[in-house]
């Protein structure tokens, strides 16, 4: 029945990591002992000051329509919060308040772009990111990157995929998938070459900034001159594990947050009213109520790296932040383990799927064939036995 749908969804390729998220389910509702390693959501529950918050808009009746754009006084929260963590001025009219930061990447993609506008895409990238500049007209352009170099791109790299249709480039720190931070260093060094091309615009996904073990964060936007040319985008998922609240946010310019207001005026409208009152209260709360959780994922970060840097033929960087360790399994490729013959990290993935009945995500989803992605945001015992099996099932 295809032909009867839209070539934009047709041509639409589904979530990788939701994709093997669901067929982990599956797996282990036929009762296989799956370990899915797979979705990218913290295993700690929301705050309950947060919680509180949340339950204190129910009584007070937050019932009706909220903003297009957000509560003003949310607005204004998340302003303050900009101004202390990030080094960043926004007025509340330059802030949109989305479902979910994916809406927000959504909607930038849907007012910025035409037709045949050229997006840079630093590899590995986050899964969507390919497929909503595609599915708004716009022509993503890899830039690869590789273990060798933490995952991150050059000034020099990002030059030469600079082409008069460039319109904008796109990338998180900390990264989702490879966990690299960004210095300020190398921001003003990749600011540089933006400086010579004032109409690119830069979308920067800081969604994971607290999730951060480099003891240091910088905004792009926080660099002199990048402000004016950058859309800091946000939310209170991954940090404050609130990822059903569906709360993600922009800071912009102007002209780009009313654009962005207009489109999920006739799209969504204003987004959850209870999630934003919690989302207030989340914003407005010192960072430092974070780092139980953070100490938390810093300690599996080392667990799980020291246990890959054990498996022969797997090469890893140490992920700065994030809950992500995307390893290069390039050196299975073109052997056969346990009788499967592995061509790809697709193989790979798919092959500790059904060997070690461990879920991860091909590193072909987000732009670097030579890797998996699988996430550490489970306890130390899940991820010991899911390296035990893994390192199992690569030693052969």
């Amino acid at each position: 029945m295809n032909h009867i749908l839209s070539d934009r969804i047709n041509n639409l390729a589904t979530s990788q990591t939701l994709a093997m998220a669901a067929l982990a389910r599956e797996l282990k509702a036929q009762g296989k002992d799956i370990i899915s390693l797979s979705l990218g959501e913290p295993d700690f529950n929301t705050p309950d000051f947060i919680k509180e918050a949340a339950k204190k808009a129910i009584d007070d009746n937050y019932s009706t329509y909220s903003p297009v754009d957000g509560y003003q006084d949310l607005k204004e929260a998340i302003c303050r919060k900009f101004k202390r963590d990030n080094d960043l001025e926004y007025k509340p009219s330059q802030i949109v308040v989305s479902t979910g930061a994916k809406q927000s990447l959504y909607n930038i993609a849907q007012v910025m772009l035409n037709d045949g506008d050229e997006v840079i895409l630093p590899a590995p990238y986050w899964v969507s990111y390919f497929e909503i500049v595609k599915l708004s007209g716009g022509v993503p352009v890899e830039v690869p990157t590789s273990v060798e170099t933490d995952f991150k791109i050059t000034p020099e790299q990002l030059e030469a995929a600079i082409t008069p249709k460039t319109k904008m480039m796109w990338f998180s720190s900390p990264c989702n998938p490879s966990g690299s931070v960004y210095s300020r260093e190398e921001l003003t060094a990749l600011a540089k070459v933006l400086e010579k091309h004032p109409n690119i615009y830069v979308v920067a996904d800081e969604i994971y900034e607290h999730i951060n073990f480099s003891g240091t964060f910088c905004s792009i936007g926080s660099i002199p001159g990048m402000l004016e040319k950058t859309i800091t985008v946000n939310g209170v998922a991954k940090a404050f594990a609130m990822t059903g609240y569906r709360i993600g946010y922009i800071g912009a310019p102007e002209f780009i947050a009313k654009a962005c207001t207009k489109i999920q005026g006739q799209v969504t409208s204003g987004a959850n009213s209870v999630a934003q009152r919690a989302t207030i209260t989340a914003v407005d709360a010192d960072p430092s109520v974070l780092n139980e959780m953070v100490q938390a994922f810093h300690g599996r970060r080392d667990l799980v790296v020291g246990l890959l840097k054990e498996i022969p033929g797997v090469k890893i960087n140490v992920p700065e932040g994030a809950f992500y360790v995307f390893p290069d399994v390039s050196s299975f490729f073109g052997k056969t383990l346990k009788g499967t013959e592995i061509k790809d990290a697709n193989d790979v993935s798919m092959y500790l799927l059904a060997e070690a009945n461990v879920a991860t995500v091909t590193g072909d989803a987000f732009g670097n064939p030579n890797c998996i992605r699988f996430s550490y945001a489970t306890s130390n015992d899940i991820l010991k036995e899911a390296l035990r099996r893994i390192k199992e099932a690569l030693t052969v």
